[in-house]
């Protein structure tokens, strides 16, 4: 009887590229794990040192820290709303010179559907009560 013998796959990687894979991992994961675990010990070892100093000065900390806060959120927030502000107004100059910027297809789209509403419901209106007259039923009185 004859043997089948396995057909080699050339994209099956080799055994010794599988063993240096797993033990770049597990080295790679072994030293992380160990520095997290160090970060984690110097934490808690810094909370105990600097808890009694935190208890003592918390009375100052603490409105300083909701100050510090405040005014960093509010320099983000103006930061962030003069940027988009900048932007918009690059954007609408770009679209009122023709230069055709991202998105102004949509909102062409969205203007000339709005308008052709607008046109539709006029009709609609003279259609139903005549032209010139653009009052709802019922507002008149009884």
């Amino acid at each position: 009887m004859a043997q089948i013998q396995p057909r080699h796959d050339p994209y099956k990687p080799q055994l010794s590229h599988q063993v240096a894979k797993t033990t770049t991992a597990v080295t790679l994961g072994g030293s992380l794990m160990v520095l997290s675990g160090l970060t984690l010990a110097a934490t808690v070892i810094g909370l105990v040192l600097a808890t009694p100093v935190l208890v003592i000065f918390s009375p100052v900390l603490v409105p300083a820290a909701i100050a510090v806060f405040v005014i960093l959120a509010g320099f983000v927030t103006s930061g962030g709303f003069g940027a988009v502000a900048s932007f918009v107004f690059y954007w609408m100059y770009r679209y009122a010179t023709g230069k055709h910027p991202i998105g102004a297809d949509q909102l062409d789209r969205a203007r000339d559907k709005i308008a052709h509403t607008a046109y539709d419901v006029k009709e609609k209106a003279e259609q139903q009560f005549g032209p010139g007259q653009h009052h709802v039923k019922g507002a008149q009185g009884t």
